[in-house]
């Protein structure tokens, strides 16, 4: 009965941006002066139609990394694609019109995450072993459902692996998403929030950590291959694909370092 409740409250939009707005007041500091976020490719959101919009990112926290997109999304609607996130005005009428997938054990956990949820999640159910780990297995028919709906009206936040874990394989329910709805797909990078955050992503980890979001050109996909192929593409363009895992820990750690010293020099400019 609870539950039914919160799916009905998070479909009533003002709700959402109460949520949106208390959320936002609390974890702005966060991102923009505990730690440094930067933003590259903000200008691939300006001309996004307002629905069937899949964005496709790796994961790294189980909510710091939705809570800055949904930062960025209400920043552009309010005309903002800079590396930095404005003064936080956005909030004052946030856009709403943005959902996110994610698994319904873990968002149910605590009364932070229950209202967090209201914002927008789209639980999906997963299946676990005994030991507490995952397995591997497709979306259930019903998950499907209600994300392909929620695209109907609105942008859809989704992490086709899953889990926190680099490099961990994507699963085949998102490329199958694809080839049944053909959606906008922009693909995101994340980097810096495992360092700064724990797991959860609510509390500090590392202090002064510089944060990235890269938003890459829409994908151009032919939903006519295979769920394989289609898979492929995607993991390959947020850079968790088995391209980038081959470059070997010593390619990658000099990447990231790469990656930090050049956000490090645009904090400081």
């Amino acid at each position: 009965m609870m539950s039914d409740l919160f799916e009905r409250l998070k479909n009533i939009r003002i709700i959402r941006k109460i949520v949106y707005a208390i959320v936002g007041s609390f974890s702005y500091p966060g991102l923009t002066m505990i730690n440094k976020l930067t933003i590259t490719g903000a200008e691939h959101l300006r001309n996004l139609p307002d629905k069937n919009v899949l964005f496709v990112s790796n994961h790294q926290t189980y909510f710091a990394d939705v809570i800055c997109f949904l930062h960025i999304f209400c920043a552009a609607k309010w005309g903002s694609y800079k590396s930095k996130l404005p003064i936080p005005y956005y909030l004052l009428n946030p856009f709403t019109s943005v959902f996110f997938v994610s698994a319904e054990e873990t968002m149910k956990a605590s009364w932070i995450s229950r209202l967090f949820s209201l914002a927008g999640a789209i639980y999906v159910k997963r299946t676990w072993r005994k030991e507490g780990t995952e397995k591997l297995k497709g979306l259930d028919p019903s998950d499907t459902r209600k994300i392909q709906r929620a695209l109907e009206s609105s942008w859809i936040i989704t992490f086709p692996q899953g889990t926190t874990k680099a490099y961990a394989p994507g699963r085949k329910g998102t490329a199958l998403l694809i080839k049944q709805t053909n959606p906008v797909v922009v693909p995101v990078v994340i980097s810096g929030f495992w360092r700064a955050f724990d797991k959860k992503g609510l509390r500090f980890k590392k202090k002064g950590t510089p944060l990235s979001v890269t938003f890459k050109a829409p994908l151009k996909i032919d939903t006519s291959q295979s769920l394989d192929i289609i898979l492929e593409q995607l993991m390959d363009a947020i850079e968790q694909s088995k391209t980038y895992m081959m470059k070997g820990a010593h390619h990658r750690m000099a990447e990231e370092a790469k990656r930090q010293a050049a956000l490090s020099r645009q904090n400081n400019q």
